[in-house]
């Protein structure tokens, strides 16, 4: 399974540091070029690596960690998403009129045609996000939750792997509303920084 972040303001660069820490090869990319990225990838750890947007989405998995306007122009440089993950990391705030009563991901989702899309990594902030999320024994909860149910499971092992508790909230409509805003609110799950005893 190769994987990609794409965006790399806070979150994304948390991210990297979660893949750093266990080792696993990502690709980073954002608008800027790869050479503007490389040098803090690079001290983000070896097996985080600056490519071209068109290269890291070469990966199976893409965690979408851009502003959430930025998205169309993400989904527009593949002709088709089919046989890929997409792991929304973003959030929607103040909820955008266009959104339409539509959950933020299942907008998203209609512009990844053919991506199997799961929410994720989105309800804590960049700093607990970026820090080992084993404390004290427990493991750092993150929040999964997805329209197809097959989606979610490789989801939650990529979780698993970089040392979080992946809790399934179901489908986007029903616990996913819990972790993203509605109107100018949060919804509760989002900042709630949660343990898990056993993996």
């Amino acid at each position: 399974m190769s994987y990609a972040i794409v965006g790399f303001g806070k979150i994304g660069q948390a991210l990297a540091h979660a893949f750093a820490r266990k080792n696993i090869d990502v690709a980073v990319a954002s608008r800027r070029p790869p050479e503007a990225l490389a040098p803090q990838a690079r001290a983000i750890g070896p097996t985080v690596v600056a490519k071209s947007l068109r290269d890291a989405l070469e990966a199976d998995t893409i965690i979408l960690a851009v502003p959430f306007g930025e998205h169309r122009e993400v989904a527009k440089a593949l002709p088709s998403w089919k046989g890929k993950t997409v792991i929304d990391a973003m959030n929607a705030f103040p909820v955008p009129e266009e959104l339409d009563g539509l959950p933020s991901s299942a907008f998203v989702a209609k512009a990844f045609t053919g991506a199997k899309l799961v929410k994720g990594f989105n309800h804590l902030v960049a700093a607990t996000l970026a820090a080992d999320p084993i404390v004290e024994g427990g493991h750092r909860v993150v929040f999964l939750s997805s329209d197809d149910e097959d989606a979610t499971a490789p989801v939650a092992a990529l979780a698993k792997q970089l040392g979080f508790a992946p809790v399934k909230l179901g489908k986007l409509n029903e616990g996913g509303a819990l972790v993203q805003p509605r109107g100018r609110t949060w919804g509760q799950l989002i900042f709630q920084d949660l343990f898990k005893k056993e993996q």
